[in-house]
């Protein structure tokens, strides 16, 4: 059975990095792939420091194909349009995103999404952290915004 490809963004990898929880992505899903516009967006710095994703053995990177098969992505900034030109070009079974307007263009284009705050939810559920909603408001802390209805209805499905 061959692996099921997970592509993610750059948002989800900032708010992960924000708690130290990179490791949640290799735990959850074993080999994750990225588009180089990603690497580049994450290594031009910000509030928020990540970690050399060129370094991560569990992260392959990727150039993303010439979108323009897909007009739906021209609306979208650089890594969004690659990250999901690379989730279509190599037939990904999840593509980890959390802006809207990249969320939408991935759902119309037929590819299974989750964000930050679903793998957080995934993560507590399987017990690799103690709390979602702590994870949550240390993001907060660090930066990354969320809408707070949606990390409460979360919470309340995960139970907290």
């Amino acid at each position: 059975v061959a692996a099921v490809i997970v592509v993610t963004n750059t948002g989800p990898l900032i708010a992960l990095a924000s708690i130290d929880r990179l490791d949640l992505l290799p735990t959850l899903f074993g080999s994750l792939t990225v588009a180089a516009t990603v690497v580049e967006e994450c290594a031009a710095g910000g509030p928020i420091a990540v970690p050399d994703l060129r370094g991560l053995e569990w992260l392959t990177v990727i150039e993303a194909a010439p979108s323009n098969d897909w007009p739906t992505l021209r609306d979208l900034d650089r890594g969004e349009r690659d990250t999901i030109a690379v989730a279509l070009t190599h037939r990904a079974g999840l593509v980890i995103i959390d802006e809207r307007i990249g969320r939408q263009a991935a759902a119309q284009l037929g590819l299974q999404i989750t964000g930050t705050l679903g793998i957080l939810a995934k993560a507590k559920a399987t017990g690799l952290i103690a709390s979602f909603t702590t994870a949550t408001d240390a993001m907060r802390k660090a930066g990354v915004r969320f809408h707070p209805a949606l990390v409460g209805k979360i919470a309340t499905v995960v139970g907290e």
